[in-house]
């Protein structure tokens, strides 16, 4: 969240981000609000001097003998005591009702980003990749079809298990997934990420320390009974182990990793543009978190989108990045790149030049203090220093579903089978060319795909 003083005496500023975010937050309410309860806490302030000034007098003027005015004294005390109980009443009503607002007021963008109203704003910064395009079939199969007649992704039988908006992968489909996995781990391990494995189910005060609650609720797996979500991504576990603590200096900056499923009920809508595995319900992704010092953090983003960028370029896959716009910026984050790959099987308007589909498979996002504030997260400069907050950074190391469509449209053959990119044939045995297998059951039968 924002500090309450920075909106209070920035609200211009705020105000500005506001309109360019396209946002509708009441923000005159709230400074209404604030000024209401910062006058309450004032006069409380002076009400509860008059009552201890009041208060010390009642026993000196017994001593004197003076009966009538000590009772006046006491009474007015009393009084005093009565409208200070209804003033701190009205500020704890206040306070909560400010705390509540604060949490549904987005993060105000960085200077840099850039002005736009949504994602046709956003600013292509460059492609890689597309100098030297491996060559493909005249007519490149959509990963849905060609998972399908390979036999190696499967919607229709998740579909009779689960629902709509799920998979199963098979054979060297859910190999392929497994290597992709491992080898962005080792990617990340290799620039000195420390693993971590989170637990799934997370409690609502994790959610609201990240930015998830209250504003995503509907695309998020309420456990019913329990004060549980299933995870949305590993940004709220990781960044939530150290709700609370105070981290050192000499911490910082601390890098985690965290492979997890993740669970979203935003599919989207029907069509070709959510056919596959491209929108689904539950995806498996590795995420990267960064805690720093905040003079840093702009510096640490750079980074940290190379770090994410160097799994595509090492899976030899082209893609471009892209610099969001205020429009499109996330609500939690002051400033946000996306890298986006070229996946060649479906065609869409706003692909590039050479056909297909960008799909987005990383954002790497800066939060400054937004969710430290949210969630306590803070460090020490100096050991004999004050905690501050410190700033909080992601990005997906990636999507795995979505590299994974990128391979099958990419590494495509004219006779159907999939190349594996040279780097994760070590993660698959050796394994060179998925070529499928035979569909199993009577339905294979029917079909005429066995004899």
């Amino acid at each position: 969240m924002l500090d309450r003083k920075y909106i209070r005496e920035h609200p211009d500023e705020v105000r500005e981000g506001l309109e360019h975010r396209g946002d509708d937050v009441d923000l005159d309410g709230f400074l209404e609000l604030d000024a209401e309860w910062r006058e309450l806490k004032s006069r409380g302030d002076d009400l509860r001097h008059e009552r201890n000034e009041v208060s010390r007098s009642i026993g000196e003027l017994k001593q004197e003998g003076k009966e009538e005015e000590a009772q006046e004294a006491i009474e007015r005390s009393s009084a005093l005591k009565a409208e200070l109980e209804e003033i701190e009443e009205r500020a704890s009503e206040l306070e909560e009702e400010l705390e509540e607002r604060s949490l549904e007021i987005p993060n105000v963008p960085h200077e840099s980003v850039p002005i736009g109203a949504d994602e046709d704003d956003n600013v292509e910064v460059r492609r890689e990749g597309f100098e030297n395009l491996r060559e493909l079939p005249a007519d490149v199969v959509p990963h849905y079809d060609l998972g399908e007649e390979l036999d190696i992704i499967d919607e229709e039988r998740a579909a009779k298990t689960t629902g709509s908006g799920f998979y199963f992968l098979k054979g060297d489909g859910a190999r392929l997934e497994h290597a992709i996995m491992q080898f962005m781990l080792d990617v990340h391990r290799e620039q000195e990420y420390v693993d971590i494995f989170p637990p799934i189910p997370i409690n609502s005060d994790s959610m609201t320390g990240t930015g998830q609650l209250p504003k995503f609720a509907e695309d998020a797996y309420k456990i019913e009974g329990e004060d549980l979500w299933l995870c949305p991504t590993a940004e709220v576990p990781v960044t939530n182990m150290y709700a609370g603590d105070i981290l050192l200096r000499d911490d910082l900056p601390l890098k985690h990793q965290a492979y997890t499923p993740n669970f979203r009920r935003e599919a989207g809508e029907h069509g070709t543009e959510t056919r596959g595995i491209v929108r689904v319900h539950q995806f498996n992704k590795v995420e990267m978190v960064n805690f720093v010092e905040p003079e840093g953090s702009y510096d640490r983003l750079d980074a940290l989108l190379d770090e994410a960028e160097e799994v595509l370029r090492r899976l030899e896959l082209p893609y471009r990045v892209l610099e969001l716009c205020t429009g499109d910026l996330g609500f939690k984050a002051t400033k946000q790149i996306d890298l986006e790959v070229w996946a060649p099987g479906d065609d869409m308007e706003d692909g590039p030049e050479a056909g297909g589909r960008w799909l987005e498979v990383s954002t790497a996002s800066n939060f400054e203090d937004f969710q430290s504030r949210r969630a306590g997260l803070r460090y020490r400069p100096e050991r004999h220093e004050s905690a501050e907050y410190l700033h909080t950074l992601n990005a997906s190391g990636l999507a795995l579903p979505r590299v994974m469509v990128a391979i099958l449209e990419y590494y495509q053959n004219d006779d159907g089978t999939v190349t594996v990119p040279e780097a994760l044939r070590p993660y698959m045995g050796g394994t060179e060319v998925i070529e499928g297998h035979e569909p199993v059951g009577e339905s294979a039968l029917g079909s005429g795909e066995r004899d």
